[in-house]
């Protein structure tokens, strides 16, 4: 297909028109049928048009869809409460997505560096890590370090260093007087799925808590439940100050949010942030559904024990095609495979698309497999065979 007219060049050309999608499986304007290790990049948590999910959505539209945050909104207030249970001790600030809550959490970042100091403006500057991606507005832009996302938009906004991720020494060395926080993704998505190791995380914690600089996490692509956990974070055992979330938490409709742990939370004050769409009705609504849907039908823990056999079958699709399928690396429902030579991942993802599978390229060559929460052994298998026909084509 090529672009459509009047829509700006800033994707490339669609491969098809999708109209529409049941649990795994999403389809085109023919017909054809595609099982779904995308989700809309991380987003379609619980499938297609879980019923569950659209009853929620379907009843709110015909209640109340959007009023402003001048009034309490009682579905915005249960899924804080339910999210505060989840991470800990807290309060919670709603959005739109990924971007605008890494967005605030920047914002929650120079609050406490300016709370650190009597001079605002001394203290402001946040550590990320090499290889991350945080999104595309300018806060975001300027705490992903690559020329891709940076790339004609300079300057960027000031105030950010970066160190290696898994490297604690190299963070230590950046950690002085200057920083207010350390901002990382608890597994890099975009980047080429790469998680932070355990050990790491709770030494970047120790490192945060000694220097009085925030931890916050991106857990954007990575949280509400994609690595078996709610959090990616939490198979570390630490307690971050700050963590963003968004794409799964509405499963397919917009919202993002943030949590600030207790010590933090009375950082934001009237006027200090605002929303004219976070948290209305509509979005809580389907949010409230999603972890509804996750706790009903016990989905953490089926993530965690259906990918226990997933992970063996894909090493064993890498030990099969090793010239061409480097390594894995992931978590849960969250696997990356480091494909040799460049650019195969594009290849690889184009012919398993013709063989009805939708897979993500992602950085460092990775090709990225992201299935809702609900996937079962039966379309995991599927998925890896479909993959085995894809390479076999290649190497012939």
């Amino acid at each position: 297909m090529n672009h459509h007219q009047t829509l700006a060049k800033n994707y490339g050309a669609p491969a098809f028109n999708a109209v529409r999608g049941d649990g795994l499986y999403l389809y085109d304007e023919s017909g054809k049928r595609y099982l779904d290790f995308g989700s809309g990049i991380a987003v379609t948590s619980v499938g297609h048009s879980h019923p569950k999910w659209v009853h929620a959505v379907q009843a709110q539209a015909a209640n109340l869809v959007h009023c402003s945050n001048l009034y309490g909104i009682p579905g915005q207030q249960k899924l804080a409460d339910r999210l505060v249970a989840k991470a800990g001790p807290g309060r919670v600030l709603f959005c739109n997505s990924g971007a605008e809550a890494n967005e605030a959490l920047l914002k929650l970042a120079r609050l406490h560096g300016k709370q650190r100091t009597s001079e605002e403006g001394k203290r402001y500057t946040v550590i990320g890590a090499e290889n991350a991606f945080h999104g595309r507005t300018f806060g975001g832009m300027a705490a992903t370090p690559q020329e891709k996302i940076q790339g004609g938009f300079r300057p960027m906004l000031d105030g950010f260093k970066f160190g290696q991720l898994n490297r604690i020494e190299s963070f230590d060395r950046l950690v002085d007087d200057s920083v207010a926080a350390v901002f990382i993704e608890s597994i890099q998505g975009e980047g080429g799925i790469f998680p932070a190791e355990p050990g790491f995380l709770r030494e970047l914690r120790a490192l945060c808590t000694e220097r009085n600089a925030l931890l916050m996490l991106d857990e954007v692509q990575c949280g509400i439940g994609r690595s078996g956990h709610f959090f990616a974070y939490e198979a570390s055992g630490i307690l971050p100050d700050a963590i963003g979330m968004a794409k799964g938490l509405g499963g397919g409709f917009p919202i993002g949010a943030i949590w600030v742990a207790e010590a933090y939370a009375e950082l934001f004050q009237p006027g200090s942030h605002g929303t004219t769409f976070g948290g209305n009705p509509l979005a809580c609504a389907a949010a409230n559904a999603v972890l509804d849907i996750i706790e009903e039908e016990e989905l953490l823990e089926k993530v965690r024990a259906n990918s226990a056999t997933w992970h063996q079958d894909i090493q064993t699709l890498a030990n099969k095609h090793s010239e061409h399928i480097a390594g894995i690396r992931g978590a849960g429902y969250m696997v990356g495979l480091a494909l040799k030579p460049e650019g195969l991942n594009l290849k690889i993802a184009n012919a398993a698309r013709e063989k009805g599978l939708l897979v993500v390229p992602a950085g460092q060559n990775t090709l990225r497999m992201l299935p809702a929460l609900t996937a079962n052994p039966e379309q995991l298998s599927e998925a890896v065979a479909i993959l085995d026909e894809a390479f076999a084509n290649v190497e012939r």
